[in-house]
């Protein structure tokens, strides 16, 4: 990657951050600091299961899978992370504990890389960045998370199809019917006969 991109990348990630908070320069300057630009080919692990994660990655471009895999052998997709979200397994890296997840992009994919422990030193030092980081966790492991979990054992497969579709209209045309089903918690075969064919 040359400079010139990088910096737009950068540039891509501070953008999204403001949609949660305004930082002021410092603060942008000592977090920039700990950004990594690194590439991820299609079907290579960001992180992989039973392993004790430090580091998250912001997505500039491209797609992630968050999954486990079901005691019948079946792969069990938990979220997808596109552009604009930030991809890790946050409860092991908090606990520095062995991660339950394996994220795998979905896509050829470019990322931002920081340490979380050293980003959490910022958390300390600067309110502006301490203020983002409570209203990202209140937003995508509380406000999201709680509907997440009652639909995926309360709701029909073809709720949840709905739901994801009026979420994520352009994701779902991104993804296979594989993983699709994955996440619905359901076979491909089944998908098909409540769907019909996809790709």
């Amino acid at each position: 990657m040359t400079d010139f991109s990088i910096l737009m990348d950068v540039e891509i990630f501070f953008k999204k951050i403001r949609t949660y908070c305004d930082l002021g320069p410092e603060s942008e300057r000592d977090w920039a600091r700990l950004l990594k630009p690194k590439t991820y080919k299609k079907g290579t692990d960001l992180l992989r299961l039973g392993k004790i994660p430090s580091n998250v990655a912001f997505v500039v471009k491209g797609l992630f899978a968050q999954y486990y895999i079901a005691e019948d052998g079946d792969a069990v997709i938990k979220y997808f992370f596109p552009e604009g979200r930030i991809a890790g397994s946050i409860p092991a890296t908090l606990t520095r504990s062995e991660s339950m997840f394996t994220i795998t992009a979905l896509e050829n994919s470019r990322v931002l890389e920081y340490d979380f422990y050293e980003f959490k030193k910022l958390v300390s030092k600067h309110r502006d960045i301490a203020e983002f980081y409570i209203h990202y966790m209140e937003q995508h492991w509380i406000i999201d998370k709680e509907p997440y979990e009652i639909s995926f054992r309360s709701d029909s497969a073809k709720v949840r199809y709905e739901d994801l579709l009026s979420k994520y209209p352009e994701l779902t045309e991104r993804l296979k019917k594989h993983q699709i089903a994955a996440y619905l918690g359901i076979t491909p075969t089944q998908m098909s006969r409540i769907f019909g064919a996809r790709k």
